[in-house]
């Protein structure tokens, strides 16, 4: 493998190791690729833990966009820096840092109206390439590998831009942490900023993964007195007590359908809060049926895999009932991300209990496996460690 870069010398391109998808649903493949120097305001940073998302696997099957292969997914991931590009202040060599799948450039109309975080510089990329050129920072022989959502983080190397990374202190384990960079916050967030949680208030939730149990934790952190938690899986009924749920429902074993358990039997007309985290958008009317009317609200944070469109009957909305998005949940990754770091190391908030499995880089088709099998909920992928 190249040498990396040292902090007096300037970046060259580096070799690495890095799992590749050459096509929609195919294994994963161990390749050398070409790692480039970080350009202007970039930073490259050497990868220590990578969990895979939902998200990346969703994307990772769709053939809704077979121009972007070979391509490199990963998102949720921790590491080190390694080198900085041009006009970078933040960052320094051997910084620790989280990777985040939108930026906040601090100057757009979004990120200083302080109601978003939705960055009109370094929002969601969906094109495979770099936010600041539009080209790629991995290439095999010359050819190009494209990135998904602008990190890459199943590689040994990655080169992100520096809004879309996250400082931390060195003392935080980034095993661990790499989960606050996508499920664990999406899911706090959505509870916090997006539906902001009333003490005392009712809330069910749709899909127990790491999204729904971090939503389910910050609808506990927030007093809400009965925290309904609605997933196919029967082993999710004992994971949703540790954070927070009350009552637990298996749609496989009902007589009569979901919004009516919820609406006649757990609730006095309907939850305060409903959450879809399963990636379905017919469950997002199943959701809004089963929460209040007159005030009753329904968050959808879920990548659906199929059916983008969201279809539901106008009555339900007629009637006092909101629905609204979530990305990220809200969060804006400078300004707010480091809070939740900090909350994670005062012991607020709870992030190990969402590690199912820990493995190594080598055996990363095994862990998209269980994630297909709905057997594990974070699999959190250890980078080899060697010294470059």
């Amino acid at each position: 493998m190249a040498a990396a870069a040292s902090s007096s010398s300037p970046p060259a391109v580096i070799t690495c190791r890095a799992a590749v998808a050459w096509g929609p649903g195919q294994a994963l493949v161990m390749e050398d690729v070409e790692v480039a120097p970080p350009g202007p305001l970039e930073i490259r940073v050497k990868v220590v833990s990578t969990s895979i998302c939902r998200s990346d696997v969703t994307q990772w099957q769709s053939t809704a966009q077979p121009d972007l292969f070979p391509r490199i997914f990963g998102h949720e991931a921790s590491g080190v820096v390694e080198s900085v590009g041009e006009g970078v202040t933040e960052f320094q060599v051997g910084d620790h840092a989280l990777t985040v799948f939108i930026g906040e450039c601090m100057s757009c109309k979004h990120c200083v109206s302080g109601k978003s975080n939705m960055c009109q510089t370094l929002g969601l990329e969906r094109k495979g390439v770099m936010h600041s050129d539009q080209t790629t920072r991995f290439s095999i022989g010359g050819k190009p590998v494209y990135h998904y959502c602008a990190v890459s983080s199943f590689s040994e190397y990655a080169v992100v831009h520096s809004g879309c990374a996250v400082k931390v202190s060195p003392t935080m384990p980034m095993d661990r942490i790499c989960l606050l960079s996508c499920g664990a916050s999406a899911g706090l967030g959505a509870a916090w900023n997006v539906a902001d949680v009333s003490k005392g208030s009712s809330v069910v939730i749709f899909g127990l993964g790491t999204v729904g149990l971090s939503v389910a934790q910050g609808a506990k952190l927030r007093g809400a007195s009965k925290i309904i938690g609605v997933d196919t899986n029967p082993d999710k009924q004992e994971k949703g007590k540790a954070f927070g749920v009350t009552d637990f429902i298996n749609p496989a074993e009902l007589n009569e359908p979901v919004q009516q358990v919820v609406v006649k039997w757990l609730t006095d007309g309907g939850a305060d809060y409903s959450f879809e985290c399963v990636g379905d958008t017919g469950v997002v009317s199943t959701a809004l049926q089963s929460c209040s009317d007159g005030w009753g609200l329904t968050v959808t944070l879920g990548v659906p895999k199929a059916k983008p469109e969201v279809s539901a009957h106008y009555g339900l909305l007629l009637s006092g009932r909101t629905l609204k998005g979530s990305l990220f949940g809200g969060w804006r990754p400078k300004s707010d991300i480091p809070l939740l770091v900090e909350k994670y190391a005062n012991k607020e908030i709870q992030v190990d209990g969402l590690v199912t499995h820990d493995m190594p880089f080598s055996d990363i088709n095994k862990a998209l496996e269980l994630m297909l099998q709905n057997r594990c909920l974070r699999c959190v992928i250890h980078m080899p460690k060697r010294q470059d």
